[in-house]
Order: C-alpha cells, then structure tokens, then sequence
C-alpha cells in the first residue's frame, strides 16, 4: 500500500509547546525562539528533507485554568511567553521555494476585514504557500484581555465563526474579478474600477460594505485547515474546512474521528475523499531502537508533570489541580475544547483515564501520542496508524529542537519516502496542490459557492 501521507512539522512561537520541561535540556534550542535566523534554519531543515508544511500553533491568552492561576504557566514556560506566528512566515519563505506554512489565528478577537487582508498579504508573500487553521480560541484568559466579559459559549463561537468565513469568502473570492488588474499605462487605469465590487455584506455579528484591499493572491482563498472535532466544530468543518487537525490518545480514538469527518463532510455534499484527516503525533527516532530509547528516557528526566496538567486544564477547562489523581475523569461538559474532554472520557468505551494517567501521557507530546525507535521502527508505526484508522497525515510535534527535527527531516521522512509514503512537492505548488488539490478552492466547497453568488 502506498497511499502518500501528507508530513507536517508542528511547531509554536514560544519556549515550550507540546513538551513541557524540555527547555531544560542542555541540548535544547528552544529560547533562541526569539531569533528569527532560529526559524529559517527549521524551515531550510524542513525543505531539505521534503517536509509538506511548517504548522504554527497559537494561543492569544494564557493558561491559567489550573489551581486558578497563571502562575504555574509562567514558572514552566508552556505556551508563555508566545509571540505572534505570522510575522515568521515572510522570512521562512523567502529562504524556501517548496515548504507550506499553517498559521493558526482565531476568528473571536479580530475583525474578518483586516485579517483577510493580511492573509492576502502572506499568500501573495509565499506565492501560495500559506494555509489558515481556524480556531475559535478557547481560553478566558484571551477574551477578558479584549473586553469581553466572560468567553462565548463554545457553539456560540462557532456561529460566529461561519460569519467570519462567509465574510472572508466574499472578500477573497467575490470582491475582485479575475480580470480586475488590467495593467493599462496607456490608459492610466492600474485596476478596472467596474470589476472590483463592494461585497455589501450585513449580517448578525459583521457589517463590511465596501471592497478587499489586496489584489486576488495566488490561492485567493489560504488553505483552510481546521481542527472542530465536537459535533459543532465538525458542522463547522464540513463546510469550510480542507484538512481536519486531530489529536487522538489511541489509534480506536483516532478511526471514531475520522469516520466521524468522513460523515460530516459527505452530509455537507462535499467529497470526504478530498479533506484529509491529520493526527498530531510526537516521534522520537535515531539510527536504532535501543538509541531511540535512550533519547525518550532523557526526555522523561526533564519533562514537566504540572506543565503537562497546566496544557491540559486549559484544553480542557477543568483544573486538574482540583481533581482527585486516581479517580478516572468523568465526561463532563466544557467550554474549551470539548474533543479533548471526550478523548479521555467517552470516546474509547474499553478505556477510562485517571487524571494522573493523562498527565504521563501528555508529558511528551501533550495530547498527542508517542512513538519512538528507528526511523524504520517509526515509519511502521504511522503506516499501521493510517492503515488502522484512514487518517491522511501527521503533523509531528517536537520534543527537544532542533534534534528533533533533524529526525523527522532526516532520519523519518527519507523512510517514508523510500517507501512511497510521502511525495515531492515541485517548486512553484502552492499549498493547496501540495495537499492535492487545484490552485483553488474546489467547487463543492463553501468558498467557491460564494464566488459563484451562492
């Protein structure tokens, strides 16, 4: 079997992401964040071992869900101090011709008419290379800081966010002809003014009247990325979204969500086939799996059980400090992210999870699992992951950098590629054919239906 598996590398502007204590490793690069020579070396690893895309997570608020504090987030460093990923993308591109970047920006504290713009500006930067996660945030913490008092509840966000898109669709696919840009220095006319047209919009939550500011960019439309996995969010993602990030603790977990995509996104009259599922997965990998071992066991002496519990209580909305640690956490309704809730609750009936448990499995990777050995150890492992559950790729989430990307660049994607698993992206693709599509967004996708007036 040699279905291509997309490989992304997954990654956050800030010391601790996923892993929380590996910023204690001597071996860790991860406070040169700062430096932006940092972030083009990874995107040059990256590009060099054929990796499909670079995908920068966010956060616009702090942890501070468990014991009711942020201080716990701030003495381990998880997720804070976290700086604004687009800013990376302009020099990461211009040090790459093939690499994909998948920048995670929320639709709840920025109005739809300047984000577009600057999505523009980034498609038009990395000439097609940029995709957009979209997330509806979900820490309180972010909302007080923009005076909304109290966050919006979790489906509530969501309505919200089928505005914004619908906003945008019209902006990047409606408000400029194809033909718009006529170039004319004979006739002094840059733009046609009569085919560019205010979009006009009115709606619950947005008004915006008049045109977008940039000239159709390379993709017009980012490739949309989005990782709603509650019943609402894959609503959501049924009609906007072009790949579904996952992050599922066992491979039965991660087959029920894809399924569950699949399901969706068919009822929507849209094909499944063409929007992949993307599991988060941490690999730690060398030349044997005794080496491997070696390298996981160093990591467990400098990873971080209440950073862990700190990522946890704000994924989840429940303070793990508050909880008994050997009584298994019972499903309950939350305002987070409520997929994670149901991962370790409901979603594997022959599994409970106790949360101490759930804090030694997230110590490495967070809420994503874990395989370690060779790189040809590692590679069956994720085959038999996709062939198990039908998931469609991986974004492989670090552990002590930059050593962990030299692995996934190159020790793991030569394996896969050696056995037909991954592909080669040629230079000029934009992000979208990259993941197999067409420069555009397909006809049956929500974004195309409003450029067709629909």
């Amino acid at each position: 079997m040699t279905d291509r598996l997309i490989l992304n590398a997954f990654s956050m502007n800030t010391p601790v992401h996923l892993s929380a204590g590996q910023w204690r490793n001597p071996r860790d690069a991860s406070r040169r964040y700062l430096d932006l020579d940092y972030w083009v070396e990874l995107a040059t690893t990256l590009e060099d071992g054929g990796i499909d895309a670079l995908f920068l997570a966010d956060v616009l608020g702090v942890y501070d869900v468990y014991g009711g504090s942020r201080d716990a987030a701030l003495r381990g460093g998880v997720q804070v101090p976290v700086n604004d990923p687009m800013q990376l993308v302009p020099a990461m591109a211009a040090a790459t011709s093939r690499l994909g970047f998948g920048i995670t920006a929320s639709v709840s504290f920025e109005h739809p008419f300047p984000f577009a713009r600057r999505m523009s500006t980034l498609d038009h930067l990395t000439k097609g290379r940029i995709g957009w996660n979209i997330v509806t945030s979900y820490l309180a913490s972010g909302a007080l800081n923009l005076g909304v008092s109290g966050e919006v509840a979790h489906d509530r966000r969501y309505d919200i966010a089928d505005e914004y898109l619908e906003v945008c669709y019209k902006l990047w696919e409606r408000s400029w002809d194809d033909d718009a840009l006529v170039l004319d220095v004979a006739g002094n006319t840059y733009a046609d003014p009569d085919r560019v047209h205010p979009i006009a919009h009115r709606g619950e939550f947005f008004d915006v009247p008049g045109i977008h500011l940039s000239e159709p960019s390379p993709q017009r439309t980012p490739f949309l990325f989005q990782a709603g996995a509650s019943p609402r969010g894959l609503r959501f993602a049924a009609r906007h979204a072009e790949a579904v990030f996952v992050a599922a603790p066992s491979t039965r977990v991660l087959a029920s969500q894809v399924r569950a995509v699949q399901d969706a996104v068919a009822g929507a009259g849209r094909d499944p086939r063409a929007v992949p599922v993307i599991q988060q997965q941490t690999v730690v990998v060398a030349e044997t799996d005794a080496e491997a071992q070696q390298l996981f066991d160093d990591y467990l002496e400098n990873a971080d059980p209440i950073g862990a519990h700190v990522l946890l209580s704000g994924w989840t909305g429940i303070d793990f400090a508050a909880l008994p640690p050997d009584v298994p956490l019972e499903r309950q309704a939350s305002n987070a992210i409520q997929s994670v809730v149901d991962a370790f609750t409901a979603a594997d009936p022959d599994r409970t999870w106790t949360p101490r448990e759930i804090a030694d499995y997230a110590r490495i990777g967070g809420d994503g699992p874990v395989l370690v050995g060779s790189a040809s150890t590692v590679a069956d492992g994720l085959e038999r992951i996709a062939e198990q559950s039908g998931v469609g790729g991986f974004n492989v989430a670090a552990t002590v950098v930059p050593e962990a990307w030299h692995q996934l660049a190159g020790l793991l994607a030569p394996e896969l590629r050696r056995r037909g698993r991954l592909g080669s992206t040629p230079a000029g693709a934009t992000l979208r054919e990259a993941h197999g599509g067409g420069p555009r967004v397909a006809a049956d996708h929500a974004a195309a239906q409003v450029r067709l007036g629909g």
